[in-house]
């Protein structure tokens, strides 16, 4: 395997390129993660810019001082500083302003469907927060889970202290996530909730795993969701008592 040693002979420059590129598209769409606020996407003219510059060795302050001055101002980052002068302040109205308007329409969409709480605020930050209406048979840690068959990654966690019994599912709207991204997620959600109305009730669940608790000596094996809550939990516990502790002295 050419990714864990160096091969013999050469290949052509086309099949190198499709090998590294074949491994790395198993990370799956950038565009799909709905976790982050960081976005990956670019203008194609910041593409250009960086490999314009790539092959500059930013070391050798003497022989590229433009470069070196460039680097060492508040504009570290090339495509950041394109984004600036590109944008200003009426471009980056301009995407919130897209970015809110697409958010509204996941939340119409979600609404449509009759099975979720929309409990983010329409103004400040571009997301959309909502939580099952019905969470007795199925909960939102399910919901993320078998969304991730289509490659979507939306987070379900629990609310903070006092409000642990809350659980919501959360959808960050950046300038990539298009209109389309949004209908789009909002046709796969509900194929999930569809798919999840044929499995069987949590309260079936828990009948079985107590019969193969029963059946193994007291021991069962949890499952992912199970895993992901208590991991969920208990980070929370951690943060808020170290924030319990943490003073001036």
């Amino acid at each position: 395997m050419y990714r864990f040693k160096v091969p013999e002979n050469s290949i052509p420059k086309e099949a190198a390129y499709q090998i590294i590129n074949d491994e790395l598209m198993l990370d799956g769409n950038p565009r799909l993660n709905l976790a982050s606020f960081v976005t990956t996407w670019m203008e194609p003219e910041c593409d250009k810019l960086i490999m314009d510059s790539i092959n500059k060795n930013y070391v050798d302050m003497d022989e590229y001082p433009v470069t070196t001055e460039l680097q060492a101002s508040s504009s570290q980052v090339i495509a950041q500083y394109y984004q600036l002068i590109r944008l200003g302040y009426e471009g980056y109205k301009n995407i919130m302003e897209n970015c809110q308007e697409n958010a509204m329409v996941l939340k119409a969409g979600l609404e449509k469907t009759g099975r979720f709480n929309i409990v983010s605020k329409d103004n400040g930050v571009p997301l959309v927060a909502f939580s099952l209406k019905d969470s007795s048979r199925h909960t939102e840690f399910e919901v993320s889970d078998m969304l991730r068959r289509f490659g979507w990654i939306v987070p379900a966690y629990t609310m903070p202290p006092d409000a642990q019994h809350v659980t919501v599912l959360r959808v960050v709207i950046r300038e990539d996530f298009s209109r389309t991204l949004a209908e789009r997620l909002v046709i796969d959600i509900d194929k999930v909730l569809r798919d999840l109305d044929t499995l069987p009730a949590r309260v079936t669940e828990k009948v079985a795993a107590t019969e193969e608790q029963a059946q193994n000596g007291g021991v069962v094996k949890k499952s992912d969701i199970e895993v992901q809550r208590e991991i969920t939990t208990a980070w929370m516990k951690f943060v808020a008592d170290k924030k319990k502790t943490n003073g001036v002295c």
